[in-house]
């Protein structure tokens, strides 16, 4: 196994094709970690959340020179203050990541990651402190493996809830399944919403050249919740438009909205990616919470969610009760840690 580094921003978009193709038989296939979402999110440093950091991309290949795995990784101080390799997309808006290779390769990949991070090559750093991966990675159990190997401590500790709804393929044999009491509500604020004195209709944005202005408009719903509002830095708001736009490029991007008699109400970020609906974020005007316009986007992304065949809703982090409602299961990610031992 062949290991190398790539240290700047050409380098890594050499690596694109190769990536993305690996990514599609990986352990850990979400677009958190597709070539362009990587790309994106580096070069605003997580739209600020980073003051700095220094690319570490580890790749390793086989004899025939073929890709076997990827760890994407950045230099920087961590939250703890500490030296630390963390995987690039780490903390606030990168909902699920890991290491990209294929489950068999995955032991190997991960040994010899260690053993190039133990060697003179290797940066000056700590630990590896990887933020977000889901709590039934394989990651997990061949990293806790490939450290005791290399004589260093691991450990990981839960840090969200990740609600998701797997989806039966037909509308009314979801609601059915869920709680008789929230199928009814669901159904009353959607039948609501079609008799409302005021004309209201939700739509995807499917044309491309408005999505500027679109994605602007989603924004300044987000902005509506004071938290968010101060979430939404400048850098902040650069970076979630960059994500959205490379999202759109690569075809995987759904945005939604609610209107109001023409105005807008409520908005859905998501991602459509293989055969998921990813639900990034979301937003409000709280003029019309009196027609809970949240929910009623929400039931019509899960209906066509269902009629177009995706197998999961995945409401991401965060236990916000409405997800429990409307039928999601609980699952988390989880933070693990590799420290070096003093030599």
């Amino acid at each position: 196994m062949h290991i190398a580094t790539i240290r700047s921003l050409p380098e890594l978009d050499r690596l694109e094709k190769e990536w993305n193709e690996l990514l599609t038989i990986s352990a850990s296939h979400v677009p958190f970690l597709r070539h362009e979402y990587i790309r994106a999110w580096w070069q605003g440093l997580g739209g600020g959340e980073w003051s700095h950091g220094e690319l570490y991309v580890v790749t390793a290949r086989g004899e025939d020179g073929g890709l076997i795995g990827i760890a994407p990784l950045f230099l920087t101080d961590n939250r703890d203050g500490e030296r630390a390799l963390m995987l690039l997309g780490s903390i606030e808006i990168s909902d699920y990541l890991d290491v990209i290779a294929r489950p068999d390769d995955l032991p190997g990949f991960l040994e010899a990651l260690l053993e190039h991070l133990s060697g003179d090559l290797a940066p000056d750093f700590s630990l590896l402190d990887c933020y977000n991966l889901l709590e039934n990675s394989p990651t997990l159990p061949a990293l806790q493996a490939a450290a005791e190997k290399q004589g260093w401590s691991y450990a990981h500790a839960p840090l969200q809830h990740c609600p998701y709804i797997p989806l039966p393929g037909d509308w009314e044999k979801y609601i059915c399944g869920i709680d008789k009491k929230q199928r009814h509500e669901i159904r009353r604020k959607m039948r609501r919403a079609e008799d409302h004195e005021l004309p209201v209709r939700w739509y995807i944005v499917e044309d491309g050249t408005g999505l500027d202005q679109e994605v602007d408009a989603f924004l300044d719903l987000m902005a509506c919740d004071p938290d968010k509002a101060k979430f939404l830095t400048p850098a902040m708001r650069q970076q979630l438009h960059t994500i959205t736009m490379a999202a759109h490029r690569a075809g995987w991007l759904q945005l939604a909205f609610v209107e109001v008699n023409g105005e807008k109400a409520a908005g859905y970020l998501n991602f459509d990616y293989m055969d998921h609906i990813w639900v990034y974020n979301s937003g409000l005007d709280f003029r019309f919470s009196r027609l809970s316009p949240g929910w009623v986007l929400l039931g019509h992304l899960l209906r066509w969610a269902n009629e177009h065949q995706r197998q999961f809703f995945d409401f991401m982090r965060g236990n916000e009760d409405y997800k429990y409602r409307f039928g999601a299961i609980d699952r988390q990610v989880v933070r693990a840690r590799v420290r070096k031992y003093a030599s």
